[in-house]
């Protein structure tokens, strides 16, 4: 006796679930972020409008996960709401995106009060704004995730450390295995640093890591060490910065990272404090520094390390040094006084290919050979 089984219910058997599309703004049937969350399936892709969510908290469980901002940013204030006593958003799912969201307000008892408290595997943040929580995103310790934050701003995320004893940071990255920064700007951190990572592998690639206004302390924290690639970037410290370096690697006594290298090349780093260090290597790593401009009363490397071609200099003949535009105008002293800065030793070139783009984006470096030291190529000063 033969079964015949319909055909759309056979779909069904041997299928997936299609993923859908949840619309989310005031004028939908999903009004909040958190009607999405409650009834979205594992690849959903969630579309919030523009628009102010106040005191709107979720946890999101889902996999694979893409939670967007429909045109211009949804703002998300946190207005003294948390979920889970953590963040404005608890990403407990894997393989989630996020883009075009504005993080903002939160704060917590335990004061890491986060815009995103990251517990899944693999995450992936474009053109959002955290802003004035306790810390920007936090992540948990996953050794298999991979966390890439590209075109995002970062700033005043901060916790008043001569009050509670306790720092708040723009960016904190646990021991996950790669943490890949770019094209982003991170300023402000206030006490806190304004990138932490413990991650095994790091890639700081042509971004704005600043301290303008503000006094945070290490601009680039990296506790464990493990394979860093700092490449591009721009740097400034105020004269009111909490510390006096500007990258520290590994910090903390148990190292824990398997390989320990640092390459830092073609980054440009202004010091307007009295003095400075650039980077503080604490350990027994191999640090390599290439074609780094150093501005102001500079120690260039403070440990162990290999140096070659940095130009310590008072004027770094910037078009707007007051404005922190970094580009070169004719006659700067870094222009064509470069090297080739070859490959890593486990093969990754250490050739900048672009240049930060403010806000938030890059465009390509233009060729040189010489090379041009710092992390702008001369281009005729515009």
């Amino acid at each position: 006796m033969k079964i015949f089984i319909p055909t759309i219910f056979a779909l069904l058997l041997c299928c997936p679930a299609l993923s859908a599309t949840l619309s989310v703004g005031p004028e939908r049937v999903l009004k909040r972020p958190s009607d999405a969350a409650r009834i979205a399936k594992s690849g959903d892709t969630v579309v919030i409008d523009a628009g102010d969510y106040s005191g709107d908290v979720a946890v999101w469980r889902q996999h694979r996960l893409t939670l967007r901002g429909s045109d211009k940013r949804a703002r998300l204030q946190a207005n003294g709401k948390s979920a889970e006593g953590k963040a404005i958003w608890v990403i407990k799912g894997n393989n989630v995106v996020v883009e075009n969201i504005e993080f903002s307000g939160a704060a917590v008892a335990s004061l890491n009060g986060a815009g995103i408290r990251f517990e899944g595997t693999h995450l992936t943040v474009r053109n959002a704004h955290f802003h004035d929580n306790q810390m920007g995103i936090l992540t948990g310790s996953n050794p298999r995730s991979d966390i890439l934050i590209e075109g995002s701003e970062f700033n005043d995320n901060t916790v008043d450390y001569h009050r509670h004893g306790k720092l708040g940071h723009n960016i904190y990255i646990g021991a996950i295995r790669r943490f890949t920064l770019r094209n982003c700007y991170v300023h402000d951190a206030q006490t806190g640093h304004n990138v932490k990572s413990r991650a095994q592998e790091n890639y700081l690639l042509y971004n704005r890591i600043t301290d303008e206004h503000g006094a945070s302390s290490y601009l680039i924290d990296l506790p464990n060490g493990g394979d860093a690639f700092i490449i591009g970037n721009v740097l400034r410290q105020s004269p009111g910065s909490d510390n006096w370096t500007a990258i520290a690697y590994a910090g903390e006594y148990n190292r824990s990272n398997p390989d320990q290298n640092l390459y830092a090349v073609n980054n440009t780093f202004v010091n307007d404090r009295s003095r400075g260090v650039f980077i503080h290597n604490h350990g027994n790593a191999e640090v390599v520094s290439i074609n780094n401009l150093l501005v102001g009363n500079v120690i260039p490397l403070q440990g162990s390390g290999r140096q070659r071609h940095n130009l310590r200099t008072e004027g770094g003949g910037f078009v707007d040094r007051d404005a922190f535009n970094y580009r070169l105008l004719p006659g700067s002293p870094a222009i064509g006084r470069g090297t080739a800065p070859g490959m890593s030793s486990s093969g990754v070139s250490l050739r900048p290919e672009f240049q930060y783009r403010h806000p938030l984006s890059r465009e390509k470096r233009r060729e040189r050979d010489p090379i041009d030291i710092g992390a702008f190529a001369f281009d005729g000063g515009l």
